[in-house]
């Protein structure tokens, strides 16, 4: 990672605004008030619509509480403010402002608990009550004060500029009464010898340029009042980023479980498929082997130690490669960077490496052991399927970016065939779930035809989980 130089200048804040500066800044707010000023008004027009609909029906649904229908137009008036809720956050993005997250409306989320539990569920989310407070009563507030300041805003500061134009179609009546000539009357040595017309025109025009001028601030200004308001009541809180880290720590600790119920089953039938086979065939062989030795036939007695030795050999190999896919010596020994590169090292085709030495210093046990074993089946898997004749293996850490957790990224990338995918209860899904139990993530890229591209990349901040 890479240090920020230390300096004593002032920040930019806090340095002094150069003209260049003011008129850059005046610019782009400019950019963003057609757009704030279309939502000022539209909001409006919103909240007036939410505040009738919801509290027809919320004050309804409460008093039709003692029968059973009530409930349900309690809860339905919540699910439609949370829809008014959601049309205020759409329009605010036309003010140019940080889009706001939306909430997590299912924190008690289950397949469990029937029709009552899941129609009250709103009822127990306090986001749907915080949504009806907004649209019956802050929403109507905030935004009858910002349409009457944006239309006293807009009106006069393009009425005034054009009301040069305009103003002469207007009926006069007694040109006594006309308020430019009681103007000038009081003010003679302003406008000594101007006409009414005159004086209105230039006063209309002050006032146009001032509220003009004055529009990206004070429209801006409302617009970023709203989305205060909006960040508190509309958006994402800290509580749902706690439910939700809850939720996919339970999902990851699922999905590492079932992996591990998948990989014993598929370790007791490798074992019982062969190096059981084997030691049964062994056993056979040395009773047949005794039975020659007490017969005096020491050729065939030679034979017979000949297979066993050979048997007992294969089953040694077996039962070694077995254990090294559930824990290598040397990945105990010596770290997950030389445990891969002896792997990679093992495959019969030629597999070319970029493993960063740093991931011995940063990875639990835990995520090394589900790394080594994913980059051996992987590894297999290239030999086995893609009918490839060499790939490539890249392990390498991404520094954390805006306070997520450090990423190990390993990849393998081979020439074969391609046309790998996911498939239900063994292969790829298999590593898949292996991956997110450390609430990492499995991409697969596999073409037909080649080349195929899969790539583990594991949160290193889930070895403290």
């Amino acid at each position: 990672m890479t240090t920020q130089p230390t300096t004593t200048e002032a920040p930019p804040a806090l340095a002094p605004a150069t003209p260049e500066g003011f008129w850059a800044s005046y610019g782009r707010a400019w950019v963003r008030t057609p757009g704030s000023a279309v939502y000022l008004l539209a909001v409006f027009v919103l909240a007036m619509v939410s505040v009738t609909v919801l509290a027809s029906l919320f004050w309804t649904g409460v008093g039709l509480l003692v029968l059973v229908i009530g409930l349900p137009i309690v809860v339905g008036t919540l699910v439609i403010a949370r829809g008014f809720g959601a049309a205020d956050r759409g329009l605010l993005r036309l003010t140019g402002l940080p889009t706001i997250v939306e909430p997590e409306w299912n924190r008690d989320r289950t397949d469990a608990g029937g029709f009552w539990l899941t129609l009250t569920r709103p009822l127990r989310n306090a986001h749907y009550w915080v949504y009806l407070v907004h649209g019956v009563v802050v929403s109507p507030i905030i935004s009858t004060i910002s349409f009457a300041l944006t239309t006293v805003w807009l009106s006069v500061g393009l009425g005034g500029l054009t009301y040069w134009f305009w103003g002469v179609f207007l009926p006069r009546g007694d040109r006594g009464a006309d308020w430019g000539r009681y103007v000038a009357d009081a003010l003679p040595w302003l406008f000594g010898g101007w006409s009414a017309w005159t004086v209105e025109v230039v006063l209309y025009l002050l006032a146009g340029m001032v509220f003009t001028f004055t529009m990206p601030w004070v429209l801006g200004g409302l617009a970023r009042g709203h989305h205060a308001v909006a960040v508190g009541m509309l958006g994402r809180w800290k509580s749902d980023d706690l439910a939700a880290e809850v939720r996919a720590e339970a999902a990851a600790r699922g999905a590492a479980v079932h992996a591990e119920d998948v990989a014993l089953r598929r370790l007791e039938r490798d074992i019982h498929d062969g190096p059981q086979q084997r030691l049964v065939r062994l056993q056979l062989d040395l009773a047949a082997l005794e039975r020659r030795a007490e017969s005096g036939d020491a050729d065939a007695a030679a034979e017979l130690a000949r297979e066993a030795r050979a048997h007992a050999k294969a089953a040694l190999d077996e039962l070694r490669a077995l254990s090294s896919g559930v824990a290598p010596p040397l990945l105990q020994d010596r770290g997950l960077a030389a445990a891969l590169a002896a792997t990679a090292a093992g495959a019969p085709i030629a597999v070319h490496t970029d493993i960063d030495p740093a991931i011995d210093a940063v990875t639990s046990p835990e995520i090394a052991r589900t790394v080594y074993f994913v980059v051996a089946e992987l590894l297999t898997n290239v030999v086995k399927h893609a009918g490839a004749t060499a790939a490539t293996l890249k392990v390498s850490l991404r520094p954390s970016v805006s306070g997520a957790p450090s990423m190990l990224d390993v990849w393998v990338v081979d020439n074969g065939r391609g046309g790998a995918s996911y498939a239900a209860g063994h292969g790829l899904e298999g590593l898949r779930e292996r991956v997110a139990g450390l609430r990492g993530m499995l991409v697969v890229d596999s073409p037909v035809g080649g080349p195929t591209s899969i790539g583990a990349h594991v949160p290193l901040a889930a070895s403290a989980s």
